[in-house]
């Protein structure tokens, strides 16, 4: 379980990055949403143990990440959007970062690594922006850890590769696995979600999970306005609509029209109804 407690990041001499987040993420997939700037990465960041807190915690399953104790950040990954290895090939990094990672899987790596066209023994420097995140994200997955962090990790690749990632993602993460991606592309691996997260301005507006969600919301789309619409926007020559669930689950969460509604004057309410619904 991952828990952010009161958490705050502040640049040198700057202003917060995040500010007093609380919120708890438990096993499963985590999507992360917020506008440029929200401070997505910079938690990302904070949660894989890559800064340390202004003030407030981030802890994972009861160990505090930022006291970067080896036998915590051995179960924790993060995979930035801007990674670049120093290392000549994904063979290279295993050899120096594997022994460090308890649950690495060096057939999964293989299995990755064959899905997306790749060996392991391509130099890295020489690969474009998209194979080189195809080694990445095949590495990331192999290594197996408790918490994986990923940001954008659909950035550079293909839609056959898309299709693959998420293929290849479902394929990897075990139930045990907590895993937070944070993309600006939802419908890459929305069917895969198990609770989201938006930020914005460096706060959470919103942590359910889909549950929750879909227990407590309808998401339609109608030809004309949707009376009794929480949150309406108009798309093409219709109108998509948020409103009260008539019963639960009775459609799938539309995260993309969700967003859109937190970062509206309609996001006190959703987040009110969301919160009645898991009680």
């Amino acid at each position: 379980m991952l828990k952010f407690d009161a958490l705050t990041y502040r640049y040198h001499k700057g202003s917060d990055a995040i500010s007093g987040i609380t919120a708890t993420i438990e096993p499963g997939i985590c999507l992360v949403l917020g506008e440029n700037g929200a401070g997505k990465s910079t938690l990302l960041g904070l949660a894989g143990g890559n800064f340390v807190a202004t003030s407030g915690s981030v802890t994972f399953d009861g160990c505090n990440v930022g006291a970067r104790e080896p036998d915590t950040l051995s179960r924790i990954f993060f995979l930035p959007d801007d990674y670049r290895s120093p290392f000549r090939t994904v063979r290279d990094m295993v050899r120096f970062h594997a022994p460090f990672y308890p649950n690495f899987d060096a057939d999964m790596l293989d299995a990755n690594l064959a899905a997306f066209g790749l060996t392991g023994t391509e130099r890295l420097k020489h690969l474009s922006l998209g194979m080189a995140h195809k080694s990445y994200i095949a590495f990331a997955l192999a290594l197996r850890p408790s918490l994986l962090l990923l940001d954008e990790p659909a950035n550079g690749l293909d839609i056959n590769s898309k299709k693959e990632l998420r293929r290849m993602v479902s394929r990897c993460i075990a139930g045990d696995q907590t895993v937070l991606i944070s993309t600006h592309i939802v419908a890459d691996l929305e069917v895969l979600y198990d609770s989201v997260m938006v930020l914005k301005r460096g706060h959470a507006v919103l942590s359910a999970t889909t549950d929750s969600i879909q227990a407590a919301l309808a998401f339609v789309s109608s030809p004309v306005p949707v009376e009794g619409a929480l949150y309406i926007e108009p798309d093409g020559g219709a109108f998509r609509a948020i409103v009260p669930a008539a019963e639960p689950y009775s459609t799938a969460a539309d995260y993309e029209l969700l967003y859109s509604a937190m970062m509206s004057d309609a996001a006190s309410d959703i987040t009110e109804l969301i919160k009645a619904s898991a009680r």
